[in-house]
């Protein structure tokens, strides 16, 4: 028998292609509350009578009988039930690790701290322009197991990956893998940075000099990863004129390949925003060579390419304000770079619960174009004290979505923006950022 641990959306797909594929599987959630009976009905009824489900407690008896057990991305390595598994020398899968199992073709994977659902975004759909079959997965909405039984050998599959689910692959390896950047995140996870960075780079232990690893020059950590990496490393950067590799000059994306320079894009034909999207931009575009796709299918999917929603998203304008919707800004570093596409003065509504991070580079980056910060969540006093401490007093608590919007809308006059960029996490308020983006977005169509 096969386990899975953790029945949200990731753990039912998993243990889906398991029964597909003629497996017996032992269901696990430390929620003893769940109703057995609506588990199995997520099933079909021909698969339930291999299925065993087990709530609450995982007894060293049930676990022996796994000949591995996938897990939930959500699920911290060092609670009880992962200590079971271990002393029980039970092999600890991640859903991307099954999902490579079953699936065929090739695999681009990608990965970093920011600009990994927008970046995802626009190699799947360069990717959908130059092959038939070509899936987008991932951390991007679709688990990689509900679809790594529709591939094929001409398959291309393009994967958004996190550190949690990189913690526990095992063959997994990518034809092509991408590290967006690294910049502090989820450290009440991993606790240090150095776990943190040592987890992306996981993403290409597996690969060897056939395949082909796309680098952030900008990020000091990747630069010396490069120098260990097998696979053949492509550098993108925003600031550096490179040897080799892409860059931005003068408003262009441009590549230098073997002293030959080659202008390829207009940045400002793109539809999206800010210096950290032109290199999510540089990044596909790395991506979508090294696969061997033409580069006037690549460009012209750049420009026809919107925002991701969720992500510097334009909601609309009311009274010559403009409302942008940044909910996927759960870390401080992706707030900044919000905060820099910003043209004019903005009111950032911002806070959530508390990852463990710092806000002072995000305070900083505040300058003269933020004339106030409007905070809900776990992290409001935090975040407050934080901001006085560097001289900005600008604030004010708030306890809903409601209350944030109808105060910037109060005060904010034409020509400014209104940003929703939390730098949190949605827990404790919300159920994820996909509900706090679209409640915000719900509260600014209801304006006027």
């Amino acid at each position: 028998m096969i386990g899975v641990a953790g029945l949200g959306k990731s753990g039912i797909s998993a243990a889906n292609l398991l029964l597909k594929n003629g497996e017996e599987v032992i269901l696990f959630d430390s929620n003893k509350e769940l109703d057995k009976n609506a588990i199995l009905d997520k099933f079909d009824k021909k698969y339930q009578e291999r299925i065993k489900i087990v709530l609450g407690d995982l007894k060293e008896s049930d676990a022996k009988d796994m000949k591995y057990c996938v897990i939930s991305p959500g699920i911290d390595l060092e609670v009880d039930f992962v200590k079971t598994l271990k002393s029980c020398n039970i092999p600890i899968w991640s859903e991307v690790e099954l999902g490579y199992k079953y699936s065929k073709g090739d695999l681009i994977a990608i990965t970093g701290t920011n600009g990994k659902t927008t970046t995802t975004s626009l190699v799947g759909e360069i990717m959908s322009n130059f092959k038939e079959s070509a899936f987008t997965v991932g951390n991007i909405g679709i688990p990689y197991t509900d679809i790594a039984d529709k591939t094929n050998e001409n398959t291309v599959t393009v994967l958004e990956t996190s550190s949690f689910q990189l913690e526990t692959i095992i063959d997994f390896k990518p034809k092509i893998s991408a590290i967006l950047n690294i910049t502090p995140d989820h450290l009440n996870r991993h606790h240090t940075m150095e776990n943190y960075i040592r987890v992306k780079e996981d993403i290409e232990k597996n690969q060897d000099e056939n395949d082909f690893c796309i680098l952030n020059y900008e990020d000091a950590a990747l630069r010396e990863f490069a120098k260990r990496a097998k696979a053949k490393v492509i550098f993108f950067s925003s600031r550096e004129k490179l040897g080799d590799g892409f860059y931005l000059e003068d408003g262009f994306v441009v590549q230098n390949k073997g002293g030959v320079v080659t202008k390829l894009l207009d940045t400002g034909k793109l539809n999206i925003l800010g210096r950290h999207n032109h290199e999510n931009v540089m990044a596909a575009m790395a991506i979508s060579y090294a696969y061997g796709v033409p580069m006037d299918i690549i460009v012209n999917t750049c420009y026809n390419f919107k925002a991701v929603e969720h992500r510097i998203e334009f909601v609309k304008e009311v009274n010559g304000v403009k409302y942008y919707n940044d909910s996927k800004g759960t870390n401080p570093d992706a707030a900044i770079q919000a905060v820099l596409a910003m043209p004019a003065a903005t009111y950032i509504i911002g806070g959530g619960y508390d990852k463990g991070s710092e806000y002072d580079e995000w305070i900083e980056s505040f300058g003269t174009k933020v004339k106030k910060l409007v905070l809900m969540g776990a992290t409001a006093d935090k975040i407050a004290d934080c901001a006085k401490k560097h001289g900005f007093t600008n604030i004010e608590k708030v306890e809903s979505m409601q209350e944030a919007v109808s105060l910037c809308a109060s005060e904010a006059k034409a020509g400014e923006y209104v940003l929703l960029s939390p730098a949190c996490a949605s827990w404790g308020m919300f159920k994820n950022y996909e509900e706090r983006g679209h409640i915000f977005k719900d509260c600014v169509r209801d304006l006027g």
